[in-house]
């Protein structure tokens, strides 16, 4: 009878002391949630000022036109806009190759010390300040060319694209079942179309969320065009010469004492932080969309 009364008695504890458990679980949600919403509140708080000065400032002249002389009213940010786009365009094709060739490299030898060293310097390149990376384009790039370029801006965005593509090419890879290539070996197919053509198309969703994300992440880079594109108040199709950006523009606007080149430099951080925001989103729904089950 005493040990009966013993287990209803340690019944009832461990049903206290799980309820317990629950309650401080439920708890912890509650301050997270807490604590998250609260540190969200300053970036949209930061989001909504930005869409409010910008979209003031919108209108169809402000994407076809150029930038008008201090003290005149108007303007726009076409030569940024396509600078942006001609900078993105030539990184994305100097940084491409090599960093999903690194990535591939990574994950077939990972095994090996020297992927080991190479693996270290891509997280010691991804931690590197972009004004870092600026200076050392131009020294690699400027000083050599004579002169400031689009190509030079290009090259130092491309620095800092390669580790990110390539640490996602690396763990995408990872990821795909050993199977899949050992059945396309015993098939009797090369080891280089084997990665090509089975392992790569495997860990495509993957990898062109790497490129989105980088992309995403180096446009608004200010630092490294500062050494090297240098701004151009004009319209600029050539890598050869100084160009403009939104991010420069936005940087040389901002701190002027003229009332136009603050309300484009509002304009153009309300159209940067939009072709941010849906580079992510497109990111996402690739992931998705194109994510390959095994």
């Amino acid at each position: 009878m005493a040990d009966k009364l013993e287990n209803i008695k340690s019944g009832n504890m461990g049903r206290g002391n799980l309820s317990f458990r629950i309650f401080k679980d439920r708890l912890f949600k509650i301050f997270v949630f807490v604590i998250s919403g609260l540190a969200t509140i300053p970036l949209l708080l930061i989001l909504f000022y930005i869409a409010k000065m910008g979209i003031a400032s919108i209108n169809w002249e402000f994407f076809i036109n150029l930038p008008r002389p201090p003290g005149e009213v108007g303007g726009g940010i076409a030569n940024a806009l396509v600078g942006t786009l001609i900078l993105i365009l030539t990184s994305s094709l100097i940084a491409i190759p090599p960093a999903i060739a690194l990535g591939v490299f990574m994950s077939e030898n990972k095994t090996k010390s020297f992927s080991k060293w190479i693996g270290s310097g891509v997280e010691i390149l991804q931690g590197i300040p972009s004004i870092v990376i600026g200076i050392i384009a131009y020294v690699w790039v400027v000083r050599p060319m004579g002169g400031f370029s689009a190509l030079s801006g290009s090259v130092a965005l491309a620095i800092m694209m390669i580790p990110f593509i390539a640490k996602s090419t690396e763990e995408t890879l990872k990821m795909i079942p050993l199977h899949l290539k050992e059945a396309s070996m015993a098939l009797g197919v090369p080891y280089y179309k084997t990665i090509l053509k089975v392992v790569m198309p495997a860990g495509l969703s993957g990898i062109v969320t790497g490129v989105i994300i980088a992309i995403a992440r180096v446009a608004g880079e200010t630092a490294p065009l500062l050494f090297t594109a240098f701004g151009n108040h004009f319209m600029s199709y050539s890598i050869f010469k100084p160009m403009n950006s939104l991010p420069l523009l936005i940087f040389n606007y901002a701190g002027s004492p003229y009332d136009e080149w603050h309300s484009l430099a509002w304009g153009a951080s309300f159209v940067l932080v939009v072709m941010v925001l849906l580079l992510n989103i497109i990111s996402k729904i690739l992931s998705k969309r194109w994510k390959v089950k095994f």
